[in-house]
């Protein structure tokens, strides 16, 4: 049972290192209006 803590703690660790070096990441969830930043064209693609 503590290998398994231990695993997801350094699982976490890990990814949370990893999404903190990997620069403009939005983790805030979805956007809906103004702040969306996706358009017609890019859906089609």
């Amino acid at each position: 049972m503590w290998k398994i803590a231990i695993g997801f703690i350094v699982f976490a660790a890990l990814a949370l290192f990893i999404l903190s070096k990997g620069g403009d990441i939005d983790m805030s969830g979805e956007k809906h209006g103004s702040e969306a930043t996706h358009t017609e064209s890019d859906a089609k693609h």
